[in-house]
C-alpha cells in the first residue's frame, strides 16, 4: 500500500455467510499481503444461524497474528456489529468491508489515494460516483437513488451514497463519533456520517466497482421501512431534539468533574 504510515484495521461484519466466508477472507488476506502494509482483520459474526463463526474461527488458527474473530450471541444488526468490533481495533486507519465480496478489497488503495490527495478524514465508496461501475439489481438501484434524495433533502451531506459497504476512516474519527451512535441496523452508516460531518471532519467519495454476488440481495420491505424510520429518527435527534449536542455537554461535564476529583 502506497503512502500509508500506520496500521490498517479492517472490520468485516458477517451474517449467515458460511457458504463464502472462508474464500472471501482468504482473498482479503492475499490482497492486503500484496499491499505490503501492517494490517489486521476483525470479523464480527452478528449472531449467524449457520457456521459462519465456526469456519472463520478455524481459519484464524492459520493467521493468529492477523485475524480476530468475534461474535454477537444474537442477531443485533450490522451497525451494532461494527461498533462492537471497533473495541478490538489497534490500527491508525479503519476500513469497513462487507463480507459478501460485492466490493473487492483491492479498491481500498483508491480510498487511501483520495484520503491523501483531498486531505480527508473519511473516504466512502459511492455507487453514485460518475466513475463507478456497478452491477447490481434494478431493485437496489431504485432504492439507492431514492435514499440519496431523502438524505440530500434532510441532511445535505457532502456525499451522494452513505450506504455502500466500503469506507475508510482515520481512527480518531470513530473514537469521537461512535459514542454518539444509537442506530444498530441499516441507517447506522448515515448516523456515523451525519455526526462526523457535524463535528467538522472532511468526507470524500471514491468510485467503486461493484459486482453483486446475490441475485436479489437482502433488501426487503421491512428493511426499507426500518431504514426510512431510522433516518427520520437521526434527523429528529440532530435537528429537533439536539440529542448529539447534549451528549457532548454531559460528556464535557463528566470529564470536568473527574478532572476536579483527581486534582484534590
Amino acid at each position: 500500500m502506497k503512502n500509508i504510515d500506520g496500521k490498517i484495521s479492517i472490520i468485516v461484519p458477517a451474517y449467515n455467510e458460511a457458504g463464502r466466508i472462508v474464500p472471501n477472507i482468504e482473498e482479503t488476506i492475499r490482497t492486503f499481503d500484496k499491499f505490503g502494509c501492517d494490517w489486521e482483520l476483525i470479523l464480527m459474526d452478528d449472531g449467524s444461524s449457520d457456521d459462519t463463526f465456526t469456519l472463520a474461527d478455524k481459519l484464524s488458527l492459520k493467521h493468529p497474528q492477523r485475524l480476530i474473530i468475534k461474535r454477537n450471541p444474537t442477531h443485533a444488526g450490522k451497525g451494532r456489529a461494527l461498533k462492537k468490533a471497533f473495541r478490538y481495533v489497534s490500527g491508525k486507519y479503519v476500513v469497513f468491508l462487507d463480507a459478501d465480496m460485492d466490493l473487492h478489497p483491492a479498491q481500498v488503495q483508491t480510498l487511501f489515494d483520495i484520503m491523501r490527495l483531498d486531505n480527508a478524514d473519511i473516504v466512502i465508496g459511492s455507487k453514485l460516483h460518475p466513475n463507478s461501475v456497478v452491477n447490481y439489481p434494478l431493485q437496489r438501484r431504485i432504492v439507492s437513488f431514492g435514499y440519496y434524495l431523502l438524505v440530500k433533502l434532510l441532511f445535505n451531506l457532502p456525499c451522494h451514497d452513505t450506504q455502500t459497504g466500503l469506507k475508510l476512516f482515520k481512527v480518531e474519527v470513530l473514537q469521537k463519533v461512535f459514542p454518539r451512535i444509537l442506530v444498530k441496523q441499516f441507517a447506522f452508516d448515515l448516523e456515523v456520517l451525519v455526526n462526523a460531518n457535524y463535528l467538522g471532519y472532511k468526507i470524500a467519495e471514491a468510485p467503486i466497482v461493484l459486482n453483486a454476488q446475490r441475485a436479489f440481495g437482502r433488501i426487503g420491505v421491512v428493511s426499507v421501512f426500518t431504514t426510512f424510520w431510522d433516518t427520520l429518527t437521526v434527523f429528529y435527534r440532530m435537528y429537533i431534539l439536539k440529542y448529539y449536542d447534549r451528549i457532548d455537554y454531559y460528556r464535557r461535564k463528566k470529564l470536568a468533574k473527574e478532572s476536579r476529583r483527581l486534582r484534590r
